[in-house]
């Protein structure tokens, strides 16, 4: 950077400072140099300007103190006042207006002609931007070795602490830290980078617990799938600084794209095994194989868990796999991921008890909804198996599970298959169009005598069976008769084949409420 200083220090230039300026006024970026010798050349500065007269104005008569304000105005970064053999001292009154106005004054020697002061300027910025050009290069060759060595994004801070002393981190669209140089971020910053990071456009600066930070936005295509964060304000960066974190911030973006590809081809490999398992392929060599790929013996206890996101009219949906692997790894437990069209699961060894299996998978559960705190997350688990020839029945169940606790079949958000009502874990198990015909065989009739006599059958029959066949409770609850509800009841009857008032009339009829919720979820 160009500066007065910079100028100053030049010998050659016979520089002398008469008026500093402020504190710091020295040290300020000097964009260019202008000759002048216009009472007013505001009109024709632009800021940062260094401002070069032989005070030709002066002598015209016209005053110091509206000169200097008319380039102080403009935002001038200083005044040189050349000296002729005419002149040989600076006018007492120019450097009172500049001592009173804060404006920096130099003065340039009668030996030195301000083309030695413009040639000066030219090389120096020359040079600068030279060497700027020359550390990009450089810093550019640096992090092309750290990401071609698979150093990752560890690799790609430290080159840049070499240069820039910065506390760097990279954290992803779901809170994962994937790197870190002298940046200690606590779990709350790493939800509040995530969250910034899935805006669009992610913001500029966010407020950590410890300052305000800058982000430079990582990602291909124009998505960003991370941030580099450095923990200053984006104001207290300097050119070069700015310069260097976004060159890192294209870097990770190779990076990044680099791990989906790994990721993408993982977890399609993993999707593989996991329908190998399902279809019952469990003892063959192939399964086998592919389980050691994981770092997962066939012969070892096996564990297996279905996480899915149930949000009210958008469906259900997987947990972002990801996420769950971030587990697996923070636990040091081997384990094959595969995300599904409705769910991920996870096949995992476990030679733990149950219980600690169950504290595991509530500490799993715990870790995405911090991750995804606006979503409902739940998780169905089976197992632990013998060993992988033992799963398929784990897979189904905890796969189930899961589905179940996604349509709000019981109140849980964890459980395992067994411990789910039975009946909807029947109905889970038949096919979606036989559990449909037989929902619309009994409610069928209900609705369609509703719709045509405005009456209230249906609810007649949700309320009754609420309240345990009570009838008292449920007149008046309804607000009717006993005797209206008794005719209720029996219409019911009458229109499902199935008496309401009778103990098995009522189970069936309970069933096909539940199969219909079943569907319609």
């Amino acid at each position: 950077m160009l500066t007065l200083r910079t100028l100053c220090d030049r010998r050659d230039l016979e520089l002398t400072v008469l008026v500093p300026g402020p504190e710091g006024a020295l040290d300020c970026e000097v964009s260019w140099t202008h000759n002048t010798e216009l009472p007013d050349p505001s009109p024709y500065l632009r800021r940062g300007e260094l401002v070069m007269t032989n005070g030709l104005w002066h002598i015209a008569g016209h005053p110091a103190e509206s000169f200097v304000h008319q380039v102080q105005k403009a935002g001038a970064s200083g005044i040189v006042f050349g000296l002729r053999r005419e002149m040989r001292a600076t006018p007492a009154d120019v450097i009172d207006a500049c001592r009173r106005a804060g404006m920096p004054l130099l003065e340039l020697s009668v030996d030195v002609p301000f083309t030695a002061l413009s040639q000066a300027a030219a090389r120096t910025l020359a040079e600068q931007r030279q060497s700027t050009l020359m550390a990009s290069v450089r810093r550019g060759n640096a992090l092309a070795d750290a990401i071609s060595s698979g150093t990752g994004a560890g690799g790609v801070l430290r080159v840049l602490r070499r240069d820039h002393d910065l506390r760097l981190a990279v954290v992803d669209r779901m809170g994962h830290l994937l790197g870190s140089a002298g940046a200690d971020l606590t779990d709350d910053d790493l939800v509040v980078v995530a969250r910034a990071v899935a805006r669009r456009p992610p913001p500029l600066e966010v407020a950590l617990s410890d300052d305000s930070a800058a982000l430079f936005p990582v990602g291909v295509f124009g998505e960003a799938d991370a941030a580099l964060v450095c923990l200053r304000p984006a104001a207290a960066l300097d050119e070069a600084e700015r310069g260097a974190l976004e060159q890192a911030a294209h870097f990770l973006g190779m990076e990044t794209a680099r791990l989906h590809a790994v990721q993408a081809t993982e977890m399609r490999f993993a999707g593989e095994l996991i329908d190998m398992i399902f279809a019952g392929a469990g003892a063959s060599r192939e399964c086998a194989a592919r389980l050691k790929t994981f770092g997962i013996e066939a012969g070892d206890p096996l564990a297996v868990c279905a996480l899915a996101l149930a949000d009210e009219g958008a469906g259900v949906s997987p947990v972002p796999a990801n996420a769950v692997m971030a587990f697996f790894v923070s636990e040091g437990v081997p384990a094959v991921v595969a995300p599904g069209g409705r769910d991920t699961v996870a096949l995992f060894p476990w030679r733990l008890t149950e219980g600690e299996l169950e504290a595991s998978m509530t500490r799993l559960l715990d870790l995405v909804d911090r991750q995804l705190p606006e979503r409902k997350a739940v998780l169905g688990y089976g197992g632990p198996a013998g060993d992988s020839t033992k799963l398929k029945v784990p897979l189904m169940e905890a796969r189930e599970a899961c589905q179940l606790l996604a349509r709000g079949s019981s109140a849980a958000r964890m459980a395992r298959f067994a411990e789910l009502p039975s009946h909807s874990a029947l109905l889970g198990r038949l096919d979606g169009q036989v559990v449909q015909r037989f929902a619309d065989a009994l409610l069928a009739p209900l609705r369609d005598h509703d719709a045509q006599r405005g009456a209230q059958l249906e609810l007649t029959l949700r309320t009754f069976l609420a309240n345990e066949g009570q009838f008292a409770v449920t007149a008046d609850a309804l607000y009717i008769h006993v005797n209206t509800l008794r005719k209720r009841l029996t219409r019911i009857g009458e229109l499902t084949g199935r008496d309401p008032m009778k103990f098995e009339g009522r189970v069936d009829l309970f069933l096909a409420l539940e199969a219909d919720a079943l569907v319609r979820s």
